[in-house]
């Protein structure tokens, strides 16, 4: 699957660098390519967030939330009708996602938002990978589920436009691993019978 991660920082580097060493064709926007090493050992590609932007299957955004509303304001009609999974958190906003600021007519999906990024980068608990609970259009729900558990974690899908559900697990995981103080390595798990 070809791969785009608008975002070089940790959770984009940490997503870019799992999807790229399972085989997955994945290429890094950054605002400086000539000087960004986020691929590391990794045979992914990093280039200017336009060129990045030309034929991807999917977009990831792991950039600031904050940031979504200026790279949409530049990039909007090279995101127009593609699937664009939203792993940013706009923290202390109403809202923590970024779908508003995102042409309407992106393919909407709603991921790697609900863990902190260590656990992302090894998913791996004693009684087997994290979940990672996510939304999106029913018509992408195998290739979501492919691109998660390309980086390791069980994929939960929740629905459609079910956004505000994945934000609700955002808000419980910073609860239980801050608030509480319980520590960043914890993850949430489905269980059923």
């Amino acid at each position: 699957m070809n791969v785009t991660v608008i975002g070089t920082g940790f959770i984009g580097g940490t997503l870019g660098r799992a999807l790229s060493g399972r085989g997955h064709q994945v290429t890094f926007g950054s605002r400086h390519p000539e000087s960004d090493d986020v691929a590391g050992d990794t045979p992914a590609a990093v280039t200017s967030i336009a060129e990045s932007l030309a034929a991807p299957d999917v977009v990831i955004l792991a950039l600031p939330g904050g940031a979504v509303a200026g790279l949409a304001a530049e990039h909007g009609t090279a995101l127009r009708g593609k699937l664009v999974i939203d792993a940013t958190n706009q923290m202390a906003e109403a809202v923590a996602n970024a779908r508003a600021q995102l042409p309407a007519d992106v393919r909407y999906a709603r991921a790697f938002n609900t863990l902190g990024g260590e656990n992302m980068a090894n998913p791996m608990f004693a009684d087997g990978p994290a979940d990672m609970f996510f939304s999106g259009p029913e018509d992408d729900r195998s290739t979501l589920e492919t691109v998660i558990a390309g980086v390791g974690l069980r994929p939960v899908y929740v629905g459609a436009d079910e956004e505000a559900t994945i934000d609700a697990l955002f808000h419980l995981w910073i609860a239980l691993a801050h608030t509480q103080g319980r520590g960043r390595r914890l993850a949430l798990r489905l269980l059923g019978g």
